[in-house]
């Protein structure tokens, strides 16, 4: 197979390049940091080829995918995977600018990719699209709220994308992962605050990127009658909360 992972530099993506890879197949790395995605393609020589790009900027997307070499233009699986979340002040403070960013890569990015590669797919009547979406898009918390609404988004367009390509053998999952740590999620997310990233995942157990690879390998590797609508993972250390109630205090 041929994969796309976007947001390949690290993380998630990272270990998604690795698994592939290690299974026999070719991936195409995508991300902005040019330097690791270079030292990725030096792993694998001749599997991994990297492409430098900002999955924000469409027309970016489309010179990268169509200057793709012909022998890795036949996409079998797109990962998007890009994503990020900035802040988490409530939403009455928040920065606006960090709310245009996340819209900006976690729906738009999702979107220009998935619409480049898409009639491919649809082309050659076969393939998956696996969208990373979240926990945060079904369940809010405080300071979550465009995050969340992005991975929201993420959910509902993987269904409709399902609605859309019913009569055709390509598949779309919604993956949703809980707590994981080993990425710079939490570092994006406060600015580089290493310290305040730390306090996150102190004294627990999150989910670890490779745990979230292997589910993206899994549903990879179904037989192509198999379409996984949805999945979501958390950590077993990870569960829900009682709703908030506000009470007087007497």
């Amino acid at each position: 197979m041929i994969v796309l992972v976007t947001g390949a530099s690290g993380g998630i993506g990272a270990s998604v390049v690795h698994r592939f890879v290690s299974e026999g197949h070719q991936v195409i790395a995508a991300a902005r940091s040019g330097d690791a995605l270079q030292a990725l393609a030096q792993q694998y020589p001749g599997k991994v080829l990297p492409v430098t790009l900002n999955v924000g900027d469409n027309a970016a997307v489309n010179v990268a995918l169509a200057a793709l070499p012909p022998e890795w233009q036949a996409i079998d699986v797109l990962v998007n995977n890009a994503g990020l979340a900035l802040g988490l002040e409530p939403a009455q403070r928040a920065d606006l600018d960090e709310w245009e960013q996340m819209v900006d890569i976690n729906i738009k990015g999702l979107l220009y990719v998935t619409r480049a590669v898409l009639p491919g797919l649809v082309e050659r009547n076969r393939g998956l699209v696996v969208n990373l979406g979240s926990v945060a898009g079904r369940w809010p918390y405080p300071g979550g709220n465009v995050y969340g609404a992005t991975k929201a988004f993420v959910r509902q367009f993987s269904l409709n994308l399902r609605a859309d390509l019913a009569g055709t053998r390509v598949r779309v999952t919604d993956v949703e992962p809980g707590m994981v740590g080993g990425t710079a999620f939490s570092n994006v997310r406060f600015n580089g605050d290493d310290a305040r990233a730390a306090k996150v995942y102190e004294g627990t157990e999150p989910l670890m990127p490779d745990d979230i690879a292997d589910a993206i390998y899994w549903i990879a590797s179904r037989p192509d009658r198999v379409n996984v609508n949805t999945i979501e993972i958390m950590p077993v250390r990870q569960s829900f909360s009682a709703l908030a109630v506000d009470r007087d205090r007497k």
